[in-house]
This record gives structure tokens, C-alpha cells and sequence, in this order.
């Protein structure tokens, strides 16, 4: 969907003054102030939805960080929560929580902080939440709690327990103390308060929007929906330990991995065993593609309850689309009725549309693209669309490979710019990432009749390669090439194979189109959103909602359209 006119967004850092919503969206440092592809499902979500009212969580490191609306989010989102997790946007209500424990005796400190590590330890071997959640009401939930828990955590019981529980972490106390320090303000941050109130609480990873959502269902009777992207937990420990991020990640490997600090095991432990927690809470679960599954089965996701979890994939709306792939349709039938040495002789148009960061993977383009030339292949260009400033230091690292291979005949970067107004110049989207989930821009070039390469990870084969038969019984084959992450060779033969071979590329383009018209059309996907919210939360509908006069004006028209 085309984003709206940025506009000032309705933000609050309390909950008092948010209204009671039907869906409340919670986000890590994404919509409505950062562009990503989350953001632009959540924006598509909240516009395709008008009959649902939203609010945004959103969860961010300071009052520093980005605060511009960036969508011109629609009139049905009524606020946003902010918060902050960084100790110095609360450092003063953290250190007063932890004040001494007035009303507390010492036996009582010291069986609060017992509690505490008791229940994490059940967590961890066994995997069930329950002891935690039980001291979260009894210690830590502003509406139900019986004593303020907070307060014990600067007590020399707790600190007692510490020493004795967390020995073996390999840390010195004051070590031990810092880091433990980190985790409860971080845990402060996110449920010292109150959440306003909804119906679903809708967290689209499974760290800290996950605990937040899961938390404030608790406290409102209210239904869990989360969405996994991609493997939140596997990718934070992955980029935590610098490994690549196509690589699995289970719930044991903080206990089994060798060559890792301290401190690095003690992060891997506190995001594995979130997701552990958070997981059991959860009413339904969605993932983009089917591989992801098997690898959130490996972090104890409960992926083998039919009735819990659902593949929901992303879309887009095809008729937006159109302009370019008649563009490209005509392209198609010039180049379906080229000779191979006539394809040998055509320049193709190749693009890379990411932003120029490790895991996207630029520099091994790159050196697929000079293997190439070797080859005597060289009637090609690329064009790099997306911004280079995010990793400075790995732009530089391209444009000194580009003049290390002699690449400057052949490579542009072209910036930030209007990708779709774009889409209908190129021949050929070339992904080769470390780690992607089902990513929105290679439906976009599908959706242009542009057939893609690119690595084959998370969403990927089912985007481009995997065999796909609709109900009305048409079956799609694939559209494109995967290749192995960071193989070069691999990914100059998949180049090579397909503008070598018109009949071919005409195959992979029609295909493409074809993919997103049965598959991926945007509207059933929100469809699907807006079924699932009223299953929840048992919300009334469309109809009812606008004879009973709930919903009316341009928001019942537009509603009742998109139905």
C-alpha cells in the first residue's frame, strides 16, 4: 500500500490516557518511525483493517531514537505507547523500586529472591512459565501485585542470591551484579506499568513485544496473537554471536556452546528463555512460510498444534503493479524471441534493491559479477537501490571491491529512490542474502512479471522455487533461481543460466506474476488478519458494527468495500 502523508502521530509514554482499542500492535523499533518491510505489513494491516481500532506499543532504546511518523498512520489508530528501555529514561523510578524493602522483614526478602531464581531455574529445566507468572502477579503486576518486588532486587538477600544462584556463570560478583542489573531494568521498562487496554494484543516478535503482549493479555483477559517474521530468537543470538544468520538456533546451545564468553551465554539464556516463556502464552501464532517451523520447533514453539499455529504469508496488491508489468510484458516477448546468441549480445538489467548492509549481501554479488566477466560475459549492468549509510564501513568495503575487481563499468549505486516507479527498467532482482524472511520487495518485482535470484533462506523457496498448486487446481512452478548463501560461483552460474536462455527467462517472468495472482494478493491476507482479530476477540461485524451505528462515514464505506 502507498504510504499517507506524514503527519504528527498521537504518542503517549503513559497509559492513561489511551483509550480502550480493539487491537493493540506491539512493535521493537519499527512502525510508524522506521521503513522495513514489518512496518510496512503493520501499516497495511492497520489501513486494509478500518473497522478495527489500534493502538501502537512501541518499544524503543531512548527518547532518541526516531519519533517522526513515516506512514501518516489512518484516523483508526488512536495512540501510540512509547517505551523506552534504557535505564537513564527511568532510572530514577528503578533505583526508588529498589529502594529498601520497607514492610519486609529479612526471611521475607530473602524468600522473594529464592522465589525469584526458583522459578527461572523451572523455567529452564523444564520449560514451564507457571512459577514465573505467579510471582509476576504476587511481586511485579501494578494491578494485582501484594507486594512491591521491585524493592527487593537492592537488598543484600537478593544480592545473597545472586552470589550463591549464579556461580557458575564464570562472572566476578560486581560482574554478576551489572549484568543482572541490565536484565531487571530492562524487565522494569517493560512492566513496571500497566499497558492500555484491547481486545488482542498482536506482537510481531517474540522478544520483548512478545513479553509485553503476553503480559498485558494477562492483566486484561485479553487474547495473545503473535507474528514471527522471521526467527526473532535465532537471529538476535546470531547476530550476538557474529555467526551467520541463515544458521539454527535451539533452545540448549547456551548451555553447549564452547567458544563463547560469559556474558555472550548469559544474553543467549535470556532471549532463548523469553521465547520459552512467552511461547505457552500465546492464543494463536503466525509464521510467513512453512520452513520456519522446523527451526521454532527447535525453540520449543508449540508449532504442533493445528489449531495454534497457521502460515500466514505477506502480499501485495497486484493491480498497483500494473504499469510496470505491462512494461515488463512487452520486454518478456522481445526477449522470448531472442536467439541465444542474440540474448548473448542484450544488455541486461540487473538490481539489487536492499539496503547495503552484511547480511544482504552486496560483496559477494559482487564477486559473482567479476567471475562473470571472466567468463566473457559482460553485456550486463546493476543497479544498487537503497540506502548506504546504515553500515558505513561495509559501503566502503563495496566501493573498494567494485575498484579492486574493475567493476566501475558495470555497478551504480543509486540510492534511496522510488523502487516501484523503478521496477519496470530491470530484468533481474538479485537476492543474495545471509537472511530474509518472506521478503515484500521480491513479491514486488513478482508482482512486475521479474523473475528473481537469490539465496535460499527462510521464505525463499516458497516465494520463488517450491511448486505451488492453488485450490482451483492451476499449479505454478517456480520463478527464479536459489543459490547458497555467500557461494559466488553458485550465484554467477544461476546469473548466467537464465539470461543465456530467453525461453527460459520468459518461463521464470510469467511464472512470477502468476505466483503472486494465486498466492500472495494482499487482500486475502488482510482478510485473513481481520478473521483471526474477530476470532480473538470476539469483535462484531463489519455489518453489525455499522447498523448499530459503531462505525460510520468514509471509515463504514471504505470497511465495507474492502469485505
Amino acid at each position: 500500500m502507498q504510504t499517507g502523508t506524514p503527519r504528527q502521530p498521537r504518542v503517549h509514554t503513559s497509559s492513561e490516557d489511551c483509550e480502550d482499542v480493539d487491537v493493540a500492535i506491539i512493535m521493537e523499533s519499527t512502525y510508524p518511525f522506521l521503513k522495513g518491510g514489518v512496518s510496512a505489513v503493520v501499516h497495511d494491516i492497520v489501513t486494509m483493517n478500518p473497522d478495527i481500532s489500534y493502538g501502537i506499543i512501541h518499544i524503543a532504546w531512548d527518547s532518541a531514537a526516531p519519533s517522526e511518523d513515516l506512514y501518516g498512520m489512518p484516523e483508526n489508530v488512536r495512540w501510540v505507547r512509547l517505551i523506552h528501555l534504557s535505564m537513564e529514561e527511568h532510572a530514577q523510578d528503578f533505583k526508588a523500586a529498589g529502594a529498601r524493602a520497607v514492610g519486609m522483614d529479612r526471611g521475607q526478602r530473602r524468600r522473594v529472591s529464592g522465589w525469584f531464581f526458583d522459578a527461572i531455574r523451572t523455567l529452564a529445566r523444564t520449560g514451564d512459565p507457571e512459577p514465573l507468572w505467579r510471582l509476576y502477579d504476587a511481586g511485579f503486576n501494578p494491578r494485582t501485585r501484594t507486594m512491591e518486588a521491585w524493592r527487593v532486587l537492592g537488598t543484600q538477600e537478593f544480592m545473597t542470591a545472586v552470589r550463591e544462584r549464579l556461580s557458575g556463570l564464570g562472572l566476578s560478583l560486581s560482574e554478576t551484579f551489572w549484568l543482572v542489573r541490565d536484565f531487571m531494568s530492562i524487565l522494569y521498562a517493560l512492566l513496571a506499568e500497566t499497558m492500555p487496554r484491547a481486545r488482542v494484543y498482536h506482537a510481531h516478535t517474540t522478544g520483548y513485544a512478545s513479553l509485553v503482549a503476553a503480559a498485558a493479555a494477562r492483566d486484561h483477559d485479553a487474547a495473545f496473537l503473535l507474528t514471527e517474521h522471521n526467527l526473532y530468537v535465532r537471529d538476535t543470538v546470531n547476530t550476538l554471536l557474529g555467526r551467520n544468520m541463515a544458521l539454527p538456533v535451539r533452545t540448549g546451545d547456551y548451555r553447549d556452546f564452547e567458544a563463547v564468553t560469559p556474558v555472550q551465554r548469559a544474553w543467549m539464556a535470556w532471549w532463548i528463555e523469553m521465547g520459552r516463556f512467552c511461547y505457552p502464552s500465546t492464543d494463536r501464532i503466525t509464521y510467513l512460510y512453512p520452513k520456519a517451523l522446523e527451526e521454532a520447533r527447535g525453540l520449543d514453539a508449540p508449532v504442533d498444534d493445528p489449531g495454534r499455529v497457521s502460515i500466514l504469508p505477506n502480499g501485495t496488491v497486484l493491480s498497483e503493479f500494473n504499469e510496470q508489468y505491462a512494461l515488463r510484458l512487452e520486454e518478456t516477448q522481445r526477449i522470448a524471441a531472442l536467439t541465444p546468441e542474440g540474448a548473448a549480445r542484450r544488455t541486461w538489467k540487473l538490481v539489487f534493491i536492499a539496503r547495503v548492509v552484511p547480511i544482504k549481501g552486496l560483496a559477494d554479488l559482487l564477486d559473482a559479477l567479476h567471475l562473470l566477466i571472466s567468463r566473457g560475459v559482460e553485456d550486463f549492468t546493476l543497479d544498487v537501490l537503497g540506502p548506504t549509510d546504515h553500515v558505513p564501513e561495509y559501503y566502503e568495503l563495496c566501493r573498494q571491491k567494485i575498484e579492486e575487481l574493475h567493476l566501475e563499468r558495470w555497478v551504480s549505486f543509486r540510492g534511496t529512490v522510488d523502487v516501484r516507479a523503478q521496477l519496470g527498467r530491470y530484468d533481474l532482482l538479485l537476492m543474495p542474502s545471509y537472511n530474509e524472511g518472506q521478503p515484500v520487495v521480491a513479491l514486488e518485482a513478482m508482482s512486475a512479471g521479474i523473475p528473481v535470484i537469490g539465496s535460499d533462506v527462510g521464505g525463499m523457496s516458497q516465494l520463488i522455487d517450491d511448486e505451488l498448486t492453488h485450490p482451483d487446481g492451476r499449479t505454478w512452478q517456480g520463478c527464479g533461481v536459489l543459490t547458497r548463501p555467500g557461494d559466488a560461483p553458485m550465484l554467477a552460474d544461476a546469473v548466467a543460466g537464465v539470461i543465456s536462455d530467453p525461453a527460459r527467462y520468459a518461463r521464470l517472468a510469467a511464472s512470477a506474476r502468476g505466483r503472486v495472482e494465486g498466492f500472495f494478493q494482499l487482500s486475502d491476507v488482510m482478510a485473513r488478519y481481520n478473521d483471526l482479530y474477530r476470532e480473538l476477540g470476539g469483535f462484531p461485524s463489519v455489518e453489525q458494527r455499522v447498523l448499530s451505528g459503531e462505525l460510520s462515514g468514509q471509515r463504514a464505506r471504505r470497511a465495507l468495500e474492502i469485505r
